[in-house]
């Protein structure tokens, strides 16, 4: 691919305001290709729009201010559904939360932000810094979105690809973030293919070679698209024993309900109905779907759940927050049954969900909302599988799936994943499928059936290639009950979890600054000795 520097598509430029305007729409039309909407391409053409915008701009400022507006677009469309919580559940007034979630959004929006600023630095209209470098920068700040300040990893761009695009085949390879380069490098191959069907020069030569040309970023993309269709064929992971009989119960418990004393037996009354309902050998509960903590609930209610499922042969799983000491206490899962009972501690917490950082700074928060809990302690990193109805069960509760690298910890030693929550708190928005999706993600990134249980949904089974097998309505009482395969095994993600994403950006962010600043003149060959 010819390395000289290209110009932007099309005649002109658009102003500041038109530029931000269709930024910030392009972002929002983005969320389009997530979950409940599953448009995979569209964040591919959304993508490319920004990258126009981008070569456009005037300046580095410029170019900030475009995915900022992009990024404002995106989160706020996206992830709006952080006020419902706040304020709806949270019991936080209606000004404030809305200034918490603009202020949220607006921290988030700061990514894409750096983003156009350093691509546009580097040389945004150069091709070698287009298909190299900002598809890096995008995969890098997706992860790094999802670490900082413990991570907010939702949406990420590689999430819209899951599970029936072809770029979902790279998911055991490079993980969600490998998905999201992939997705930038396939609109910046668009972006480059029209720049050069619609090249004009006054050197009529040159402008008949660069649409010659043209043909290579089309033959990129097919094999880009083909190599993960062809991908996906692949079987990473190879089943392990017969397949197990599953139920996983959704309560439907009002998140305004849950926690009051008044409905707490018949909260109790409903999951030992679903319980005794059953007849799988592996039952899986909620995240809290017990509303005491463990040393509270009733001695004859634990035992009777751990007598039915030895009548099955099997175990139940079930979220119960549970106390350890004086001051701590965890959202755990626990097991009762034929197995020893076994306990899995909430690790990765959510902030002023589930613990609020730095009090000192933000102990306001615990006066302006009336949220349960909230103050858990974490549990270890590493936790074991648990042992339970014949499979090795890696155990996450809610927000815990969003992370990757972290569900590997209990892999491949794992043969089902199960995710377990509570995302009533979200209330009737795109967040409960949104979840959905992410745990589509892990099941493809690890080869293994993910087992959903909510209080309110997407209560669901997920198999290996992440494609949902059963799920139940939202806000309905119900029971998915079906067979879920063990798989033993590791995919490339498993062994080596994002490593080698983070290198390979760094790889093509590094080398394809330095050829475009050397391109640009801007740097020169170092002296040959």
């Amino acid at each position: 691919m010819s390395a000289g520097v290209t110009t932007a598509p099309g005649d002109g430029a658009f102003s500041r305001p038109q530029a931000l305007a269709f930024a910030a729409l392009a972002g929002a039309a983005t969320v389009l290709g997530f979950a409940p909407f599953y448009l995979f391409p569209l964040p591919v053409a959304t993508l490319a729009l920004l990258i126009v915008l981008w070569q456009r701009a005037a300046s580095r400022r410029n170019a900030a201010l475009v995915g900022f507006s992009f990024g404002l677009g995106y989160f706020l469309t996206g992830v709006s559904w952080v006020y419902v919580s706040l304020h709806d559940f949270g019991a936080m007034p209606a000004l404030l939360a809305g200034i918490v979630t603009l202020l949220f959004c607006v921290y988030l929006a700061f990514y894409p932000a750096v983003t156009g600023w350093i691509y546009y630095t580097l040389g945004a209209r150069s091709t070698l810094v287009t298909l190299m470098v900002l598809p890096a920068l995008c995969a890098l700040a997706d992860w790094l979105r999802g670490w900082l300040f413990t991570g907010f990893p939702w949406i990420a761009l590689g999430y819209a690809q899951v599970p029936d695009s072809p770029l979902a085949g790279y998911l055991p390879l490079l993980g969600v973030y490998g998905a999201s380069l992939a997705t930038v490098l396939t609109a910046g191959l668009i972006v480059t293919m029209y720049t050069r069907l619609s090249a004009k020069s006054e050197d009529e030569t040159s402008g008949a070679e660069r649409r010659k040309h043209a043909w290579l970023p089309a033959l990129i993309i097919v094999f880009l698209w083909a190599g993960g269709y062809l991908l996906q064929q692949l079987d990473w992971t190879t089943p392990e024993g017969d397949p197990v009989a599953v139920s996983l119960l959704q309560g439907n418990i009002p998140q305004e309900m849950k926690w009051r004393d008044d409905r707490i037996r018949s909260t109790l009354d409903t999951y030992r109905s679903l319980v005794a309902a059953s007849g799988a050998r592996l039952i899986v509960l909620p995240e809290t779907a017990l509303p005491l903590f463990l040393h509270e609930l009733p001695r004859d209610y634990l035992d009777g759940l751990a007598a039915h499922a030895r009548s099955n042969r099997g175990d139940v799983l079930t979220g119960v927050p549970e106390r350890s000491g004086a001051r701590d206490y965890y959202n755990s899962v626990l097991s009762f049954g034929t197995a020893p009972t076994q306990t899995y501690r909430k690790s990765h917490l959510v902030p002023f969900g589930e613990f609020v950082p730095l009090k000192p700074v933000f102990g306001w928060f615990l006066e302006v909302t009336q949220i349960p809990l909230l103050d858990f302690a974490r549990g270890a990193e590493t936790q074991p599988p648990l042992a339970v109805a014949g499979q090795r069960v890696a155990v996450n509760i809610c927000y815990e799936d969003a992370f990757g690298a972290e569900i590997v910890r209990q892999l491949p030693q794992a043969t089902l994943l199960a995710n377990v929550s509570n995302v009533a708190w979200f209330g009737r928005s795109v967040a409960p499928q949104q979840h959905l999706q992410i745990s589509q993600a892990r099941a493809i990134e690890t080869g293994r059936y993910m087992l959903r249980a909510t209080n309110t949904g997407m209560t669901a089974i997920i198999d290996q290639h992440g494609k949902v097998q059963k799920v139940a309505p939202e806000f309905t009482t119900a029971m998915v009950t079906g067979e879920a395969q063990g798989y033993a095994g590791a995919t490339p993600y498993v062994r080596w979890s994002n490593a080698p994403i983070i290198a390979l950006s760094l790889l093509l962010a590094l080398a394809g600054g330095w050829l475009g600043l050397r391109e640009a003149g801007k740097i020169h060959d170092l002296p040959m000795r």
